[in-house]
């Protein structure tokens, strides 16, 4: 089950919407006081340079047409006001009707420029999330022996593209799960995360060995970094820092053990007996693209306890970064530990949301999470491959 997270929340959504409201009655607000003031004793008070801002205030929350009728409106009891004080001309009357014929060009221009680039903006974000869920796809609520949940948390900075990534997929090999996160956003970001992913789709299925399937992925990954433009990599210091982080996990059938591969990624928690632990890598591995530091012996799989009713969390970088205003990184092994959860949903529900409690609901970068239970009984086909 995949649950999704906005920066800006119910509430906040909320605040912005009364906020645009109030915003969008201020012209009409400002005409109706120019108009009682003018037809009431209090008509000594002179009223005419407050018409000329109520264009530009309407251009703010509306298009040209909106902005368009506020002008008519404001030139209409510009010319009822007039009228009735018997103003016409007089120098003050032409110039005020100056003032606001050229304010009410500008507005009308300015909201025309503004509607067209919120266009293209809620375009660009409509691709962009479909280009994030081809990547972030749902995953099963079970399989194999075990049960399943992810969370994918945006930092929503425009409409640009985050590069986490995860997959999860049951093989007669056992249920196989990567994690990783792409330095960089954008699409050259989401292009190396289908790269990865990709490549992991496709090799969970036929090789046995874990190892194989990082050394598919990291094949990928070459790949793609192949068909970009080189002509802007100047030194050595700028093409390192393309990578992807990957976090390889395996969970055994038959077995009560979990095999991991790490390159470059924060390491996964378990979760036993309430306590939570920390699956670190015993030979730190660099990301993939950075293959140039691997260093012999080559590359292991490590084994680790994973019984019946352990939890296992796989997430990036962006949930270990959340602060706070203190500057405090979010707890994540104590916040485990403390959270409920009588399902891998809703504990990594409770999980999120004690993650957007410690951030104040904003988010420095986009964060994944991915949970994974062992539990009691295996569906069918759950044996292992000869």
């Amino acid at each position: 089950m995949v649950m999704r997270f906005i920066r800006s929340g119910p509430g906040a959504s909320g605040r912005n919407q009364t906020l645009f409201a109030i915003a969008r009655c201020l012209p009409f607000v400002v005409m109706a006081v120019v108009v009682t003031i003018e037809l009431t004793p209090a008509h000594v008070i002179y009223t005419g340079p407050l018409l000329t801002p109520a264009p530009a205030l309407a251009a703010v929350t509306m298009g040209p047409v909106g902005t368009g009728g506020v002008v008519l409106l404001a030139a209409a009891i510009s010319a009822l006001t007039a009228t009735h004080n018997d103003a016409w001309g007089t120098q003050q009357v032409y110039a005020n009707l100056l003032a606001l014929l050229v304010v009410s060009v500008a507005s009308v221009a300015s909201s025309a420029v503004r509607e067209r680039r919120d266009r293209e903006l809620s375009q660009v974000r409509r691709i962009a999330e479909v280009s994030q869920n081809v990547v972030l796809r749902p995953l099963p609520a079970r399989m194999g022996g075990v049960r399943t949940a992810s969370v994918y948390m945006a930092a929503e900075r425009g409409a640009q593209i985050g590069g986490d990534l995860y997959e999860a997929v049951g093989t007669r090999y056992g249920v196989r799960l990567i994690v990783g996160d792409v330095r960089g956003k954008g699409l050259a970001a989401v292009r190396s995360a289908a790269a990865v992913l990709g490549a992991f789709r496709e090799a969970v299925h036929y090789e046995h060995d874990l190892i194989e399937v990082m050394e598919r992925c990291s094949a990928a990954l070459g790949r793609e970094y192949e068909l970009l433009d080189r002509s802007r990599i100047q030194d050595w210091d700028e093409r390192a820092e393309q990578f992807v982080t990957v976090l390889l996990a395996q969970v055994v059938p038959d077995t009560c053990l979990v095999q991991l591969i790490n390159r470059g990624h924060p390491p996964p928690l378990v979760l036993h007996d309430r306590k939570v632990r920390t699956l670190g890598p015993v030979r730190p591995l660099p990301p993939l693209g950075l293959d140039e530091f691997l260093t012999p012996p080559p590359i292991g799989v490590e084994t680790f306890p994973f019984a019946v009713g352990d939890r296992l969390l796989l997430h990036t970088d962006g949930v270990l970064e959340a602060r706070n205003h203190c500057n405090e990184f979010f707890p994540l092994p104590q916040a485990m530990e403390t959270v409920e959860g009588a399902t891998p949903t809703e504990y990594l529900d409770r999980l999120r949301h004690a993650l957007v409690h410690h951030a104040e609901g904003r988010l420095a970068d986009d964060a994944a999470m991915i949970l994974i239970e062992r539990a009691t009984g295996a569906e069918p086909g759950w044996r292992s491959g000869a």
